[in-house]
């Protein structure tokens, strides 16, 4: 069975899609951006041993729900710390600082972790979410700062670093990337109609290395980001991932035309 990966920009229903195919074969295992997952670590610690003992002793109260929540891999503490339902002040983000994004590791230890992530992975039956390119570019573009030719080669060696007889991706795609992102500003909002998602993911762009020097800071950067990002997956479609992705109507697609895809690719 195929390992599915689910690929696009934010606001293009990756989760809805991923949703669909997985009530639909209930056989796949999902993995959803926070969850354990043998290939992407978004949202989830890499801990040393030593960081992840004093992490116990720091939150004594929450040591059986880490210790529920912890995949050992490589040498190294995996704990899935934002499913994890707290009140105790400063635990979630105090466990931020042990991921591999947001420049946390150089370009040379990024690139190892995930590859060697990759490489070790033989499973298949997996249905996976921004497990291949949106966490990954966003960090090479955003904190790594790489040009777009250096994004491409680095994917040319993770492809190398995988089986490729189980590997599909699902790539959802819509040309109208500005009115797509006023539509999530407007249905990611609370009960009061005002956004949270629009000004977290500003701040995301604006404090990063590459948003402080391009200067971004409103909404028609943010599109001009996304708009780069996209040009650039597609490229990574086209000159790595080839026969192997398929371009879907982002929201417009047909769950038994996506299943026959799976099916038959």
């Amino acid at each position: 069975m195929k390992n599915i990966f689910i690929e696009g920009i934010q606001g293009m229903g990756k989760s809805t899609l991923l949703q669909a195919i997985a009530e639909r074969l209930p056989e796949l295992h999902a993995c959803r951006e926070g969850d354990y997952s043998p290939v992407e670590l978004s949202w989830c610690t890499w801990m040393t041993e030593a960081d992840y003992l004093a992490a116990l002793e720091r939150y004594g109260s929450l040591r059986g729900e880490i210790e529920a929540h912890t995949f050992r891999e490589d040498g190294h503490y995996i704990v899935t710390y934002t499913t994890i339902l707290t009140d105790i002040p400063g635990f979630h983000k105090d466990m931020e600082q042990y991921e591999i994004y947001n420049n946390r590791k150089s370009p040379e230890e990024l690139e190892r972790i995930i590859r060697d992530r990759y490489r070790r992975f033989s499973g298949s039956g997996y249905l996976f979410e921004c497990a291949f390119l949106q966490n990954i570019v966003e960090e090479l573009i955003l904190y790594q700062q790489l040009e777009d030719d250096e994004i491409i080669s680095f994917y040319h060696r993770l492809f190398n670093d995988i089986h490729l007889e189980d590997f599909l991706l699902l790539y959802l795609y819509d040309a109208d990337l500005e009115e797509s992102t006023r539509i999530i500003c407007r249905e990611r909002s609370d009960e009061q109609g005002n956004p949270w998602w629009y000004p977290l993911m500003l701040d995301y762009l604006s404090a990063s290395p590459y948003g402080k020097a391009h200067g971004y800071q409103g909404f028609d950067d943010l599109i001009r980001h996304l708009r780069h990002r996209q040009q650039l997956e597609l490229r990574i479609l086209r000159e790595v991932v080839g026969q192997r992705a398929v371009i879907l109507p982002a929201k417009r697609w047909d769950l038994d035309q996506v299943l026959d895809i799976i099916a038959g690719h």
